[in-house]
């Protein structure tokens, strides 16, 4: 008697804005793809069923769920010993969640759970920048700061499964109020919302200077629009960017320490700043290094197309799903 070959599996990557999900082949091609706004349901069952329909419907379109070996997720907050995203401060549902356990009961088949930065540092070094590599450390950009540290071939899970939870460390003593509780955590300046926030501060500390910003409703300010001002030569949106780039350089200086990686792996759309985040962040980070780690550390720009990483990295976990 011959096991059923399956040769497909789905990826899952839940962000804090949307949630993204791929039917993928053993070569990592992504047969087809979609996506739902996570921020849209605050109900975790209305999410879930909406999130059934759409990739059911796209699973029928690619091959059937008679062929889907597993499904692989990666969350926020997400824990890969467990399977359940326990806290996490960018999604709209709190507290402890089973997530896996009622995934696998909604479609009928293994479901395997991690960290989104985990699972788009699995991508990168499956299919991107990180092939090859056995020590990087991949950081997330997006509506929070994630991360993913890979140390001698190794995705560190640490004892808990919640290892790498690098932004959320302190880099400014009682600074701004994170999602977490705390204040002064990385992601409060470096995501794309951190972005926003520093752009607001400077125009009400700079009232006197003209700039692009001012004529966009101060809350409805986002990183794209802070982008593409300082591309246009706006100097406060300009600075916004060397502000950004300084504290996150200033915080890869202590990752390079503690684990001393090949390279930096930035992802996420406040990557795509180019130049005017990571000229600040080079001279930000060489500045801080200690001699011995200085010129050795490459950042580096995801190889992987859009939300192309955390989708493979998902996919990826799916293939051990049991």
């Amino acid at each position: 008697m011959t096991t059923e070959v399956k040769p497909y599996v789905v990826g899952i990557d839940i962000g804090g804005t949307n949630t993204v999900f791929g039917v993928v082949d053993a070569r990592g091609d992504i047969l087809g793809s979609g996506s739902i706004k996570t921020q849209t349901y605050n109900d975790l069952i209305r999410y879930v069923d909406e999130l059934y329909t759409e990739l059911s419907k796209l699973i029928d379109s690619c091959c059937g769920i008679e062929l889907i070996k597993g499904i692989g997720v990666g969350a926020p907050n997400a824990n890969y010993y467990t399977g359940n995203i326990e806290d996490a401060a960018n999604l709209p549902w709190k507290g402890v969640i089973p997530f896996a356990k009622i995934l696998s009961g909604k479609f009928g088949i293994p479901v395997a759970l991690t960290n989104d930065a985990n699972a788009a540092a699995i991508g990168e070094m499956t299919y991107g920048a990180a092939r090859g590599m056995k020590d990087f450390i991949m950081i997330t950009l997006g509506t929070g700061v994630g991360s993913g540290i890979v140390a001698n071939g190794q995705l560190i899970y640490g004892h808990d499964g919640f290892a790498g939870e690098l932004g959320h460390v302190i880099i400014r003593r009682n600074g701004r109020l994170c999602g977490c509780g705390n204040h002064g955590c990385l992601e409060t300046y470096a995501s794309a919302t951190g972005v926003a926030r520093t752009a607001r501060e400077y125009l009400e500390k700079r009232a006197n200077e003209d700039s692009l910003l001012r004529k966009i409703p101060v809350d409805r300010i986002t990183s794209k629009d802070v982008f593409d001002a300082a591309t246009a030569g706006d100097p406060i949106a300009k600075d916004v960017f060397a502000y950004t780039g300084k504290i996150l350089g200033e915080a890869f200086a202590d990752f390079v320490k503690f684990s001393s990686p090949e390279a930096i792996i930035l992802f996420g759309g406040l990557a795509k700043s180019g130049d005017l985040l990571l000229t600040p962040l080079r001279e930000a980070m060489e500045k801080n290094l200690m001699p011995v780690f200085r010129n050795k550390v490459k950042i580096l720009f995801s190889e992987m197309k859009d939300a192309d990483a955390a989708l493979l990295g998902a996919s990826a976990l799916a293939w051990e799903a049991k």
